[in-house]
């Protein structure tokens, strides 16, 4: 059984029909072919640092005479991208206003179309909208500042 993501498009979209559904797991053509599969998903950013690390560590590998380190570090971007590339995707829909209905397990794409169509009951009728909720700035945590491993990070976690 598989995991899928169900991002649900900003307010003004439809929902059970717009929804997109993210697998979580390795991505084979993420890991072959990085920048590519990257531009395909219109993570621009992402694709264009993608290509430029992986040809400065090529560049680098032949400059310096150790054209195997330069290829197994490429080697390495190529594997953070097959294994963060559907965060790096779940990530860039959050800053465009999507937001994460939840998740959904099923054995491929069209059993978790039925599962999240049956879990929302979208009938058509709109759902009221929720308040808007403004916390107190004075009970607010200061920032957590500090390293980091990765380009993204998970929101409201130490």
């Amino acid at each position: 059984m598989a995991i899928y993501v169900v991002m649900e498009p900003p307010a003004g979209g439809n929902r059970a029909g717009d929804a997109i559904f993210v697998r979580d797991s390795f991505t084979w053509l993420g890991f072959l072919v990085a920048p590519l599969w990257l531009a395909w998903h219109r993570l621009w950013i992402e694709a264009a640092l993608t290509f430029i690390v992986m040809a400065l560590l090529s560049v680098a590998g032949e400059r310096l005479g150790l054209e195997g380190a330069g290829s197994l570090l490429s080697l390495l971007v190529s594997l953070y991208v097959g294994f963060e590339g559907q965060g790096l995707r779940i990530a860039s829909l959050r800053r465009r206003g999507w937001r994460e209905w939840g998740v959904v397990e099923a054995g491929n794409l069209g059993d978790a179309e039925t599962r999240y169509a049956l879990e929302t009951g979208d009938d058509g009728e709109e759902e009221p909208a929720m308040p808007r909720i403004v916390p107190d700035a004075s009970q607010a945590r200061p920032p957590q500042t500090g390293m980091a491993l990765g380009l993204t990070h998970t929101p409201g976690r130490p």
